[in-house]
């Protein structure tokens, strides 16, 4: 049995629009954010994530634990960009060198050294700002939207019924997956499986975890096999697709079209303008 993520009606802004238009301001905010590099820009972007969030009403309780992942991994993900400079040598030629930190050791005839400089701080910066921006918004898709209206919304963007129903699938195979790891975990934790105590190297460990992987990896292609016959016996495929249920536009769900077009061409606009690139205050500069 396929289950969807923890959605609930809440009555709030966002889900007030039809998921079509929502999806198309996301795509549009995604798009526009990802034309800037200046932190000036991307600020706005990012008031815009955070109005979203609030306006969605969702309790911290349900978002804490993909926001805390998705938060540490883009935190990291930052603070490695900002110890190793990788990332902004297609972004910036110059380095202004604030302080050098050398260590009293050597490894091999080396010594590591770490550099602090202006570029590779406002280089994280942008690039915290920059993804975090989109994983508000991306955290918000399965918390905001039906999943029965994951179907009849990838349909209604003009997408075939095969692609719009192998969206639909796509988005409840994770939590499906999750479901049957859980379900596998504790039954194996009933039979005397302990997973508390696997040791070893990574190999071993792998091995180890042949209980939990080997059952759900097969109940996964069993699932998919299911899936695949009564599509088969409903003839799905040989005609269009009717859907149970419809959507229509509103003059709010137009609005936040237009508005995710304009956002979208203005983002454009000043790229092309040569503006919204790397910047750096030129007031910390030597």
């Amino acid at each position: 049995m396929l289950v969807a993520w923890r959605y609930r009606f809440r009555n709030s802004f966002v889900q007030s629009f039809d998921p079509r238009a929502w999806v198309i301001f996301y795509l549009c905010f995604l798009l526009s954010t990802l034309a800037f590099w200046d932190v000036r820009f991307l600020t706005p972007m990012l008031a815009i994530a955070l109005f979203w969030l609030l306006s969605a009403r969702l309790a911290w309780d349900e978002v804490r634990r993909p926001f805390l992942f998705i938060g540490g991994f883009v935190f990291v993900f930052a603070l490695l960009t900002f110890l190793t400079g990788r990332g902004g040598s297609e972004v910036y030629t110059q380095e202004h060198l604030l302080r050098s930190f050398a260590a009293s050791f050597t490894l091999l005839g080396w010594r590591p050294t770490l550099d602090i400089t202006i570029e590779r701080a406002f280089f994280a910066l942008s690039q915290f700002v920059r993804v975090f921006s989109i994983a508000v918004m991306t955290i918000l898709i399965p918390y905001s939207l039906n999943p029965a209206h994951y179907g009849i919304t990838f349909r209604g963007l003009g997408l075939p019924d095969k692609i719009a129903y192998a969206m639909d699938l796509t988005m409840r195979f994770i939590p499906t997956f999750g479901r049957d790891f859980q379900l596998t975990m504790d039954a194996q934790r009933a039979r005397g499986y302990e997973l508390e105590k696997i040791s070893g190297g990574l190999i071993e460990q792998v091995r180890k975890l042949g209980p939990l992987i080997v059952p759900v990896t097969i109940h996964a292609i069993i699932g998919s096999e299911d899936i695949i016959d009564a599509m088969d016996l409903r003839a799905f495929g040989m005609g269009p697709r009717t859907w149970l249920e419809e959507l229509h536009y509103r003059r709010r769900d137009l609005i936040l079209i237009a508005v995710g077009v304009l956002l979208l061409a203005a983002s454009f606009s000043i790229s092309f303008a040569g503006l919204g690139k790397f910047w750096v205050p030129p007031q910390l500069l030597p």
